[in-house]
């Protein structure tokens, strides 16, 4: 049952920065917004150290539900997110079994109904992801899913592929690429140059990236459809998604926070949390990825949240792939406002307005009369990421141990908060 919450001297943040108001959410909806308002309250806050924002979108992050719940599952997957300040998620089909029939959309979407973040299943490209036969792409859609992908692995055929994006676009329905050619990678575990080389171990070639992101757009302009490319990490792929916008190519792209604020250096003390598909990169590509966030040519920024059982990544050269995100992403992100490189605006538009544009998704706004569905930060607060602390089933998080600035404090879905962080102290 949603809540009476009156907020009190709260900034709100969407398309601009706005002057401090009092805020009141009754029945679900933004009731008013003003200077001292009057009201009966069931829970009051005080927001003069918060900033209201729209609710966050990740467009990018894997749930393990069904079938691999050690991990994580639906319900501390989308705790997680509430505590990242994220009310809305697109999961990625390579759960057991993969999201290619109905029947397996239906069972996220239920078991997702009642956690206060709108889950949107991501359907298999092929079926079983083997790259062999399409799904029923009008099926899946009318199932309840937001896009196709075979994220974990590409579509090795062009053939194929090109099919996909054709029979998708005809339905409306977005295609994401994991852009890596397998062939290239050929079971390397970290980027290949000083990291491969430091450990002793294969590496993962950048041009595996740059290749079939290449691909991607090719076919893409050949048919004259859209693409949106996964989880940008190399210069290579930086230039070719610039190049292909410019020349009108309907392309999107994301990447993730570990990508512009981290290199390979972070894995030479062989942790495996650091270990992530595609991998940290150089300090150019790092460069190259911030620069594309700053220009625009990257449209979002996602987690790639991928959780593993601790025991899982105990291995250095055993362990699989992935780091997980939602918690962070905000408070990591937030370094490019802090150093001035975006506005808080413009990072809302790659964290939350974007990734619902993109995905065809309804808009979320803090104004009145609409659905209260927002996160409350401190912009201001610093704090240390504790995994012990974290809300998902897995503690793979490559900030720990680290002080972050900024933090969601409250998070509220539907005029209920669903997420108090009780440590909160000023």
């Amino acid at each position: 049952m949603s809540q009476t919450i009156l907020i009190r001297n709260v900034q709100i943040v969407q398309d601009t920065v706005q002057s401090r108001c009092d805020m009141l959410i009754k029945d679900g909806i933004i009731a008013s917004c003003g200077v001292s308002i009057v009201a009966q309250a069931d829970v009051t806050i005080d927001g003069s150290r918060l900033t209201a924002l729209p609710g966050l979108f990740d467009m990018h992050v894997h749930l393990r539900d069904p079938g691999q719940t050690h991990k994580e599952d639906i319900q501390t997957g989308t705790a997680a997110a509430l505590a990242g300040g994220i009310t809305g998620v697109a999961c990625m089909p390579n759960t057991t079994p993969a999201i290619d029939s109905e029947e397996i959309v239906q069972y996220i979407l239920k078991k997702a109904e009642n956690t206060g973040v709108k889950v949107h299943p991501v359907g298999c490209i092929t079926k079983g992801l083997r790259g062999e036969m399409l799904c029923d792409f009008s099926a899946l859609q009318q199932a309840g899913v937001c896009a196709v992908s075979d994220d974990g692995r590409p579509v090795e055929n062009a053939k194929l592929m090109q099919k996909a994006l054709m029979q998708a676009y005809a339905l409306g329905i977005p295609v994401i690429s994991h852009c890596e050619d397998l062939s290239i990678i050929d079971h390397g575990i970290v980027n290949q140059g000083l990291a491969s080389e430091t450990l002793g171990v294969k590496g993962m070639d950048r041009a595996s990236e740059d290749y079939i992101t290449a691909r991607e757009i090719i076919l893409a302009a050949s048919a004259g459809v859209s693409i949106h490319i996964a989880h940008v990490s190399t210069k290579g792929s930086v230039e070719i998604i610039r190049q292909a916008k410019a020349h009108g190519v309907k392309v999107t792209s994301e990447t993730c926070p570990h990508y512009f604020l981290m290199t390979e250096e972070a894995v030479l003390g062989k942790d495996a949390d650091y270990r992530m598909n595609p991998p940290l990169r150089t300090e150019e590509d790092r460069r190259a990825v911030l620069e594309g966030i700053i220009d625009g040519t990257i449209d979002c920024i996602v987690t790639d949240h991928a959780p593993h059982a601790p025991e899982e990544k105990q291995d250095f050269y055993r362990a699989p792939n992935g780091v997980i995100g939602m918690e962070t992403s905000l408070a990591a992100s937030l370094k490019l406002v802090h150093s001035g490189m975006l506005t808080l605006p413009e990072l809302l538009q790659k964290m939350a307005v974007n990734p619902r544009r993109i995905l065809g998704l309804p808009q979320v706004n803090v104004v009145v009369g609409e659905p209260a569905n927002m996160t409350l930060v401190d912009l201001n607060y610093a704090w240390t990421v504790r995994p012990e602390k974290l809300h998902s089933k897995a503690k793979n998080v490559i900030w720990k141990g680290k002080t972050l600035v900024g933090k969601p404090i409250y998070t509220i879905t539907d005029g209920i908060i669903r997420y108090q962080d009780t440590e909160y102290t000023v």
